[in-house]
């Protein structure tokens, strides 16, 4: 058992619950999100406060990502620039809020889509970028190899996230203790951890990997073997404006069909030629598929050309070639073993 720790309430804000989120409700909405991203000429997209691999701007100050690249899909299928983004950065807690009141048109911001988020709060989640689960990661120097070792452990978790109350049901479940230690930020929560404000940090696994980056020592920090939720992260929307839902989830079917197909941003132009139906569909060479969105036929190529497919944004931003060396496991395609899975453009 772990020493256990006086608990630090480090926020205030993290007492606002999702439901009372919903009282500010969708009455913000536009059913015409199309129309004012053409007449302002950029998507606003909010992101995150800086997690490396999913929104988090380079030296040069431009936003990358795996989910920065959802916006650039977006961007790309509607305006026909990928670079037509405007980042809002949001933290956990404010992000609903910005969605509900328009301050942005979809988040793209490592979201869990739950029952709640997805009902009382008025708000759609329009597919699943990256499937995660809830960790931990503890210094090297404890020894711990499994979960089942942190009985008494004071943890460093961000507040308004899904990971508060997963915590609790696991060590409730597990007969076992913890002591909460809440910050409003990522940034805050790692550097609670790395000064030993806590034994442990817990998040999502992708967001665990990211913060290891970050420490002074990365090397000292092990990430533990276990998964202990369920946490398909994936980008939304406002209720009652269903071309721009439309629009959004298509977004990234089109990303991953493109993948399927074996559609890259290299090869693009020579499978304009193609004679499989499924890339000629795809690639707007074979009937409009964009019209019932409000979009041009060309609005995938587009995303392809400009942002490439699911393999190629996954590879450069988290994958094994990026600092972070995530494995695609879960994350691979269906017929690859993984569960991303498109619904054919026909």
């Amino acid at each position: 058992m772990l020493n256990k720790k006086k608990r630090v309430l480090m926020t205030s804000a993290g007492a606002m619950s999702l439901l009372g989120v919903a009282t500010f409700g969708a009455a913000a909405a536009s059913a015409d999100t199309l129309q004012e991203t053409i007449d302002r000429g950029a998507v606003q997209c909010g992101v995150s406060d800086g997690l490396p691999g999913f929104s988090a701007p380079d030296g040069d100050g431009n936003w990358q990502g795996l989910d920065v690249d959802v916006c650039r899909a977006i961007a790309a299928a509607v305006l026909g620039d990928a670079d037509a983004v405007n980042y809002i950065s949001l933290n956990a807690v404010e992000r609903f809020t910005a969605l509900q009141s328009g301050e942005v048109d979809v988040l793209s911001r490592n979201t869990t889509w739950t029952t709640t988020r997805d009902t009382t709060l008025g708000l759609n989640f329009a597919g699943v970028n990256f499937y995660d689960g809830i960790g931990f990661m503890v210094s090297r120097d404890l020894g711990l190899s499994n979960a089942s070792e942190l009985d008494g452990a004071a943890i460093c978790i961000q507040s308004g996230t899904t990971t508060e109350l997963n915590v609790a049901d696991y060590f409730r479940a597990n007969d076992m203790e913890f002591d909460p230690i809440v910050f409003d930020t990522s940034e805050q929560t790692v550097g609670g951890f790395q000064a030993g404000r806590c034994d442990v940090l817990t998040s999502d696994t992708s967001q665990l990997a990211a913060l290891r980056i970050q420490l002074d020592d990365p090397e000292g920090a092990v990430i533990l073997p276990d998964i202990i939720s369920k946490e398909p992260l994936g980008p939304v929307v406002r209720q009652g404006d269903d071309m721009w839902f439309n629009i959004v989830k298509w977004s990234l079917f089109a990303m991953l069909n493109a993948e399927e197909y074996g559609v890259t941003s290299e090869n693009v132009d020579d499978m304009l030629e193609s004679e499989n139906p499924d890339i000629a569909r795809l690639l707007g060479q074979d009937g409009n598929y964009g019209e019932g969105m409000g979009l041009e036929a060309d609005w995938a190529y587009n995303i392809v050309s400009q942002v490439g497919n699911y393999a190629e944004s996954f590879e450069r931003n988290v994958g094994m070639g990026s600092p972070l060396e995530i494995e695609r496991g879960a994350n691979a395609l269906w017929n690859q073993g993984g569960f991303q899975y498109a619904p054919p453009i026909r």
